[in-house]
């Protein structure tokens, strides 16, 4: 009787010591924020831009938790409401569904079904504020929520005292992202000029300040919105040349650039972000 009363309390003992270590071990997989002061000012919204689907995370469907998802084949004018949360240290630096690894400064988000990646706009129903984000990653999948964002998005939402809140996400189709879609103006849709016609061109320029034309609008509204949305991303100033009669376009501009290397630079940062600007000169 002895021997089974001692055996009897050194299980009960493994057993206290096993749910000890099951607690801690829980305990250090609790998500949240990180342990230092994150200005969600500094960090600007995700910047559409083409790009193909990802090698991973297409799946056509997928089950997790015994439930089949189907993965959208476009994101084409998709629009839903419903509830966002976020996830932060947990899964910081971890691979997401599409190999891209998360980073919770990101401006990213996991949606369940649509393509990876998608630039989604998503606004927080109770303050209206604004974001955009990169869908990059495959979730929520708790009860019925529509998205889970970075930590520093959700930030910016104002939306981390709750954990959760009400949102509408508009898919962006990133090639018209911006723009005027009724007439749009490009470098990219021009014919490069010759070097022969591009000395002629800056040295008939010579003293001139450069600016980068980056769109032409038919409509006010949309030069101002595509202005403002660059003013965010950018250090160098942004204007708009308006027409000067009817009919004509408002032309979205940066400058100025003292010279021609600086131009360049700015004309290699905006290649990166998907725009493509042309060169003008003036006085």
């Amino acid at each position: 009787m002895a021997w089974t009363s001692c055996n009897r309390v050194r299980i009960l003992i493994l057993i206290l010591v096993m749910i000890l270590l099951s607690s801690c071990s829980h305990t250090s997989r609790k998500d949240g924020p990180p342990d230092f002061y994150v200005d969600e000012t500094k960090i600007p919204n995700a910047v559409p831009k083409p790009e193909p689907l990802s090698k991973y995370g297409n799946y056509k469907s997928y089950v997790v938790f015994g439930k089949r998802y189907y993965t959208l084949r476009s994101s084409k004018n998709y629009e839903a409401v419903g509830i966002a949360s976020w996830y932060g240290t947990k899964f910081n630096s971890r691979y997401t569904s599409s190999g891209e690894r998360y980073d919770m400064l990101g401006m990213t988000a996991a949606h369940k079904t649509l393509p990876l990646p998608t630039y989604v706009e998503v606004t927080n129903l109770k303050n209206q504020r604004s974001i955009i984000v990169k869908v990059n990653d495959r979730g929520p999948f708790e009860s019925n929520r529509l998205i889970d964002l970075s930590y520093v998005a959700a930030k910016k939402l104002g939306m981390l005292g709750h954990g959760t809140t009400r949102v509408r996400i508009k898919a962006i189709d990133p090639y018209t992202f911006g723009r005027d879609t009724g007439f749009y103006v490009a470098s990219r849709h021009l014919k490069a000029p010759s070097s022969s016609s591009k000395s002629l061109f800056q040295a008939n320029n010579s003293g001139k300040d450069i600016y980068l034309q980056v769109g032409a609008f038919r409509s006010r509204l949309n030069a101002e919105k595509y202005k403002q949305h660059l003013a965010t991303l950018l250090s160098t100033p942004v204007k708009i040349l308006y027409p000067f009669s009817a009919g004509t376009l408002y032309r979205v501009q940066i400058g100025p650039f003292k010279d021609t290397a600086s131009a360049d630079r700015m004309t290699g940062q905006l290649k990166d972000m998907g725009i493509y600007p042309s060169k003008t000169y003036g006085a």
